[in-house]
């Protein structure tokens, strides 16, 4: 039982924004938990002020005689409330920005919340006629489809699943009702209809991997689930949280924004029934709050949804699951840049649940903590569906393509690939990977690719003919000749549009329906939805698009993928740029041959001897972390070694560059003693931005709490020098 307390002082204040320690009385301290709120005398007189407890210790940080006693702590059990608190104050210490930042991240502010009836959409059409009336729907009534399709595959549907995802408006739906269609029911919110329960059977690897886990439910466990594309992670999931639903404990699942598809919902729906509810970034801050609520009154059991639904207030959370945890999505690009992963790791220790971490391609971290057993590995090495298997994968050198006069983005062996899918009426996926489109210096001819000799990551081309380094500031000026090959074609590499590439394949296939996703195709809430519903419906042959189109979706008449230009976030000035490349290629494979019919990968690459590119053609995860990990050893990146990086931004550079280079100087003095590695200020790669100018420190060091201690340094030196640089903080 420790002796002392740090705690933070009233919440609502903003000048509060840090602990302070308090000494917990004898009689006190079988009560004192992190999370649990005390009194405490804070100020001048006998004032009491509420706080909670953050951290314990045995010993004081202080002079002992100014360290005051806890007043009370409170005899009751710790609140959902009390224990988000503590997390707040964990992601705060641990990724910077204020508490406040943090508090708001994990607890949102209140709002108001329309009192709408639970109610549910239901099929009274007979699925023949309903049939009959989807076939004569015409092309550009995508919301009327949508709704048929859904009905047909399922006959009773949330309304909020429909009005959501789907997209359905509230005319919609009355017009169906009226024609006979549908009916609108309301339900009794206070009762939690189950669904159907668990209907597929699993095979040895599934089943082994499911009683793995359920086995640690209650005695919490973090657990990798390493399978292969189509391996079945999810009949995985959906066992464990049965068990988990009969311990009567919640769960919650995290799912990437973009994967988070009206058929994932109802995969969901159909075992759970009423239990499951799902959040998303689209959803209004009102609907939002009314599920947090609904989950804290017991009236859920299942969250599904992206990072945010990390903080969904269970009172009894037995169960987290990350799908696709290698995703970067998970990473917040706002104050305070936590990582939901580790978050959710946090979380599960502090309430005692398990953790399940899903993917193809785990994350270097995860799998690094996998060998040190730190997490248990768990692997499904098949493909679920009978006689699915995994598809032969080509590479295809386009430097041969260029010398034999290919100047097209399409490659000889792709072209003739995707006449024979057409001719046998398969559809095939064509993906961009443009990833670090711009900026880098690559030869055409050999494949040559312009890097810091110092970081092991690529110089980034700038306007006043130099390659720099936006890790440690070297730079070399550009010249137009390969230093490799003596070739003319090393230039910097162009974009790619796949507007660009979706003409000429019209061009080249005229009879071929084409679709085509992107940025510019999905401006509307419900664009991303309609897309992928038509071609799963069979209305395309060819899907053009960037990366969102090999995020986890399941076309089982695919039967080709193209990955064009695959080495192009090679050239990301980012240390992790080979992970993003086996990443985004072995993803984009597994979307091939997902069921019986035998699929096929090309790759199409100028650089076909790079490991992240033949690990990623033959689906090796293996010999990719091999390699990949030793690089890292090497330079000293994470996960070998934690990396804190500080940004600062000022609208004067010489401001900026007067105040980083201090505060450089000053982490060097602290840093380099504890054995440290110190770099910068040197360029970030988004060094200017509407007339802001930014500077970076790298700081790379075995123990993170140095790291975090040199952030806490950084950020009270940056307040007292009252330079008005802002400071952000990334966290490996």
């Amino acid at each position: 039982m420790a002796a002392f307390a740090d705690i933070i002082i009233d919440i609502s204040a903003p000048t509060l924004d840090r602990s302070f320690q308090y000494e917990v009385p004898a009689e006190l301290r079988e009560r004192a938990e992190v999370g649990s709120p005390v009194l405490v005398p804070f100020g001048g007189g006998n004032t009491l002020r509420k706080g909670y407890i953050v951290g314990l210790s045995d010993e004081p940080k202080i002079a002992l005689e100014k360290i005051k006693p806890i007043a009370d702590i409170p005899k009751r059990d710790l609140s959902i409330e009390d224990s988000l608190v503590a997390l707040a104050y964990r992601i705060k210490r641990r990724y910077g920005g204020s508490l406040y930042d943090a508090l708001r991240t994990v607890i949102p502010s209140r709002q108001k919340i329309a009192s709408v009836p639970k109610r549910k959409v239901r099929r009274v059409m007979s699925k023949d006629r309903l049939a009959e009336m989807l076939e004569s729907v015409s092309r550009r009534e995508t919301a009327k489809a949508r709704l048929y399709g859904a009905l047909l595959e399922t006959e009773e549907i949330p309304y909020e699943l429909v009005t959501g995802k789907l997209k359905i408006t509230k005319a919609a739906l009355t017009k169906a009702q009226d024609e006979g269609i549908l009916t609108v029911a309301e339900l009794d919110e206070t009762v939690n209809e189950p669904g159907a329960g668990l209907t597929v059977t699993l095979n040895d690897e599934q089943q082994a991997a499911a009683d793995t886990i359920a086995k640690s439910l209650g005695t919490g466990g973090v657990f990798v689930l390493h399978g292969i594309t189509g391996s079945g992670k999810t009949e995985v999931y959906l066992s464990v949280i049965e068990r988990t639903l009969a311990e009567g404990r919640q769960v919650i699942v995290l799912i990437p924004e973009i994967a988070l598809t009206y058929q994932t919902v109802l995969r969901f729906y159909r075992c759970f029934g009423d239990r499951v509810a799902f959040v998303h970034s689209k959803m209004p801050a009102g609907e939002r709050y009314r599920m947090r609520e609904r989950a804290k009154e017991g009236r859920i059991s299942i969250m599904i949804g992206p990072r945010s639904a990390l903080f969904t207030p269970f009172p009894d959370l037995g169960l987290i699951i990350v799908d696709e945890e290698h995703e970067t999505s998970y990473r917040s690009e706002l104050t305070p840049r936590y990582h939901a992963v580790d978050v959710a790791v946090e979380r599960a220790h502090m309430c005692g649940a398990t953790v399940v971490l899903g993917s193809a391609t785990p994350s270097l971290e995860t799998f690094y903590r996998c060998e040190k057993g730190e997490y248990q590995l768990l692997t499904l090495s098949k493909r679920a569906k009978d006689g699915a298997v995994l598809p032969k994968s080509e590479i295809v050198d386009l430097r041969e393509e260029l010398k034999a006069k290919n100047f097209s983005v399409i490659s000889r062996r792709l072209r003739a690939a995707i006449e024979d899918r057409l001719a046998k009426h398969e559809q095939v996926m064509l993906f961009l990977n443009r990833r670090g489109y711009a900026g880098f210096v690559s030869c055409r001819s050999c494949g040559y690719i312009a890097q810091c000799p110092h970081c092991d990551i690529s110089l980034t081309y700038h306007n006043d003919g130099t390659l720099r380094c936006h890790y440690c500031g070297h730079r070399v000026p550009y010249q137009k000749t390969c230093p490799e090959c003596g070739s003319e074609y090393f230039l910097p590499f162009g974009k790619s549009g796949t507007q660009k590439i979706e003409e000429l394949v019209e061009k080249e296939f005229p009879k071929a329906r084409v679709l085509r996703m992107d940025a510019d195709t999905t401006k509307a809430a419900d664009d991303y939805e309609a897309i992928l519903s038509e071609f799963a419906e069979g209305k395309g042959d060819i899907l053009i698009g960037t990366q969102m189109i090999v995020k986890g979706h399941d076309f089982p008449k695919v039967t080709l993928v193209g990955a064009l230009a695959a080495d192009l976030s090679l050239g990301v000035a980012e240390y992790s740029c080979a992970e993003r490349t086996f990443d985004l290629l072995a993803q984009a494979a597994g979307r091939a041959g997902r069921d019986r019919i035998p699929g096929e990968v090309i790759i199409q690459t100028y650089r076909p001897d790079h490991y992240a590119i033949t690990a990623a053609a033959a689906s090796d995860y293996r010999s990719f972390y091999d390699t990949e990990i030793r690089y890292r050893q090497s330079f000293g990146y994470p996960p070998v070694r934690h990396m804190l990086t500080i940004v600062g931004g000022h609208r004067r550079e010489d401001t900026l560059e007067k105040a980083m280079g201090e505060l450089a100087a000053k982490t060097r003095e602290v840093a380099e003693n504890a054995g440290a590695v110190v770099i910068g200020p040197a360029l970030p790669q988004m060094h200017k931005k509407n007339d802001m100018f930014f500077r970076a420190i790298y700081v790379k060091c075995r123990d993170i709490e140095l790291l975090i201690a040199v952030k806490d340094a950084a950020e009270q030196w940056m307040h007292e020098a009252r330079g008005g640089v802002g400071l952000t903080f990334d966290m490996d």
